[in-house]
């Protein structure tokens, strides 16, 4: 018997090993992405024909007991690796595992190949080639442990390639984990199966491959056991033609259909189910998961799919209403068949509104994957709500309250020239999101909920306020952008969360500024601070500004709209300093009279020598900037900042001072000692839109003693 290892996919590793069995193989080991077999020659043959679960076969040439100090090239070197190719073959090295002497992957892979071409030098007086894309020999070196197990590639090319795709979708399923997911499903030959999102067709394809008992190996032009000097070519042309006799007919209920609402993809599924030989046992159809139609078919069978599932949180909103229309359309037309569904995102599986049958995990490629069954049993398919795509019949509150604010807010927005607000601020506390209209597009923050509320509950609340907004807000849910807003720290409001780039003009009192509503935690407009961001304006003619800790300079831009004689815009970060130009720049603003310093605040502030009738300073709550040799804590530390401030302060000048952490206690006492006169502007500096949330932020004006 010849010693082998199956390779796959994590999570495929049992069916696989089942699989194996049943081809005659005796499993020895099943570990992670890897099933060790014993099998003949005929039986090897016949896993690289039959084998729909395994990506690569691969023959143990040698297992070898190493310790910490063992030397790879060395122990490589006890294997006679001329009896294993011959001279005139080109040959490649993988190496995977860990050992103490090897650095990388890439080492021990080279370390293995010098000891097999000094073995031909030696030997022979010359060296076989290296073909690193297309050699005709593989081989591998497994470090587990207290071994080096020395492999051969015995089947070639990834087995998931059936020979019949050229055109795939964008995310397509190899084929390995489509058939895993067909047997894991409980799906029978005899049933019908229905994919609402096909794509490029491959469930569909496997399943009929699979039905028909068509070997997937016999599209293949070359398996890499071919090139071995012992290949029995007789043998191997006996079992292809046995495979091609084994093909089924199809039992009279089986059906196929897939749907897909890109015409692309159903025709590069065409296509793909034309070179695997199946196309006259597909339906393609145009269709669209939230229209699901019932499938006339005579028997139940399974609705199976791989629908999008969003890699980043920002793509939850536009996925969230389609799988709970898909749920409706399942409810109404697929009573007693099961759903088989893989998701990348568990949360979004509540949508679905359906108890749990059971679940797999699986890896489709880089992400963690889960593959859960629901049967959709009679009580399952219930619909008793009016609105079946909520969870809680109480989120109709939260819906009428967003309602109530758009009413008495679309008029005042208009009436004062802004084009983005708040509409919601927690107002009722179990629905603890933020929602801020941006002309057209919202912005969801969901804060972070207190400890003794149940995160799934929370979750399915969230998942509510995502359904209800586009309805009530009647924007298309791709205009919706969701956002958890933890506590941050320092720079961490400000941190990326992707990188779209996508930029939007709105505008205040006259003022355009720039916003990105999903690439950062932050849009680039802090919507609290317009009444401030106003104030400047009125006040600031003919006067030299100073704005610290200036962000985007939302502040400056105001300022110079005001006609102040010059503005100073201030910040660490060359990011958002770059986004005030910009700002700049959408309004015409230009000129050596406004000026952009990329420093640190506080030791800009001890060097500076200028002096300014006008300053703002909006500092963050806390910082760790790794820019900053301290931390920075607004509470602890905002009496150092003010006094650095105060020798930059002009005759008759003024300072506001804001910041948004909520227990904010200004220093008083110690500060009028100083010399400050401090009048506390907060309630003032509040918008008509945040008067609902009045610890929002803090504002006070200050202005030196005579």
């Amino acid at each position: 018997m010849l010693q082998f290892w199956a390779l796959t996919s994590k999570g495929v590793e049992e069916v696989l090993a089942s699989e194996l069995t049943s081809l005659g193989a005796t499993v020895s080991k099943v570990s992670l992405g890897a099933v060790r077999f014993e099998a003949t020659l005929e039986q090897g043959y016949q896993i690289c024909l039959w084998s729909r679960l395994a990506t690569r076969i691969m023959r143990q040439l040698d297992q070898l007991t190493i310790n910490e100090q063992s030397d790879v090239y060395a122990v490589a070197n006890e294997l006679d690796w001329t009896a294993q190719m011959d001279l005139r073959q080109s040959l490649a090295v993988e190496c995977v595992g860990k050992h103490a002497t090897i650095d990388n992957s890439q080492f021990g892979a080279m370390r293995v190949k010098d000891a097999i071409v000094d073995q031909f030098r030696a030997k022979f007086g010359e060296r076989p080639d290296v073909s690193r894309l297309e050699p005709d020999v593989r081989f591998q070196l497994r470090m587990e442990r207290q071994h080096f197990y020395f492999l051969k590639d015995f089947s070639g090319p990834s087995l998931h390639q059936r020979g019949y795709r050229k055109e795939q979708g964008e995310a397509p399923l190899k084929e390995q984990l489509a058939a895993a997911m067909l047997i894991r499903s409980g799906w029978q030959f005899q049933q019908p199966l229905v994919d609402p999102f096909c794509g490029s067709g491959t469930l569909l394809i496997e399943a009929v491959l699979m039905a028909r008992q068509l070997a997937p190996g016999l599209k293949r032009l070359k398996f890499a056991f071919e090139n071995d000097s012992e290949f029995d070519a007789a043998l191997y042309q006996e079992l292809r033609a046995k495979a091609l006799g084994q093909r089924q007919a199809l039992a009279s209920t089986s059906k196929f259909i897939g749907f897909d609402t890109d015409s692309r993809q159903l025709e590069k599924a065409r296509q793909n189910a034309a070179r695997a030989g199946v196309a006259e046992f597909i339906e393609f159809k145009s269709g669209d998961a939230t229209t699901l139609e019932a499938a006339g078919t005579q028997i139940p069978g399974v609705v199976i799919c791989n629908p999008p599932y969003g890699e980043r949180l920002g793509d939850i909103p536009s996925l969230i209403p389609v799988y709970s229309e898909f749920s409706v359309r399942l409810k109404q037309h697929y009573a007693n068949w099961r759903l088989a569904i893989i998701t990348s995102n568990s949360d979004l599986l509540r949508s679905l509104k359906l108890s749990k049958l059971k679940s797999y995990k699986f890896a489709n490629g880089p992400l963690d994957c889960e593959f859960s069954l629901f049967d959709l049993t009679e009580k399952q398919v219930q619909i008793t709500s009016k609105t079946p795509s909520m969870f809680f019949a109480e989120s109709e509150s939260f819906a009428n309250r967003l309602k109530k604010n758009v009413k008495q807010l679309e008029k005042w927005a208009k009436r004062e020239q802004i084009s983005c607000y708040r509409l919601y601020d927690a107002d009722i506390p179990e629905y603890n999101v933020a929602v801020d209209w941006y002309d057209g597009e919202v912005v969801i923050h969901e804060y972070a909920a207190p400890s003794n509320v149940d995160e799934q509950i929370a979750q399915k609340r969230l998942f509510d306020i995502v359904n209800l907004v586009p309805q009530v807000l009647q924007v298309p849910t791709d205009a919706i952008v969701l956002k958890v807003r933890e506590k941050q720290k320092g720079k961490e409001q400000y941190q990326a969360l992707a990188k779209a780039g996508q930029y939007k003009t709105v505008s205040e009192y006259g003022a355009k500024f720039l916003v990105n509503l999903r690439d950062y935690l932050d849009t680039g407009l802090f919507l609290d601070h317009r009444v401030t961001r106003r104030s400047i304006q009125q006040q600031a003619k003919d006067k030299a500004v100073l704005n610290l800790f200036a962000y985007t300079g939302s502040a400056s831009v105001h300022a110079a709209l005001g006609g102040a004689r010059s503005v100073t815009t201030v910040d660490m970060s060359n990011t958002y300093l770059d986004w005030a130009k910009r700002n700049f720049a959408i309004n015409d603003l230009a000129g050596k009279q406004y000026q952009f310093v990329q420093a640190n605040v506080l030791e800009w502030l001890a060097e500076c020598k200028n002096q300014f009738e006008l300053i703002f300073v909006d500092p963050p709550t806390f910082s760790n900037s790794k820019r900053m040799e301290d931390t920075w804590d607004v509470q602890r530390d905002h009496v150092k900042l003010l006094t650095m401030i105060s020798k930059l302060v002009a005759p008759q000048g003024k300072v506001i001072f804001s910041n948004n952490k909520r227990k904010f206690k200004i220093a008083r006492e110690e500060l009028e000692a100083a010399g400050w006169s401090i009048k506390d502007i907060s309630a003032a500096s509040l918008p008509e839109d945040f008067k609902r949330n009045p610890q929002i932020h803090v504002c006070f004006e200050l202005t030196r003693s005579a």
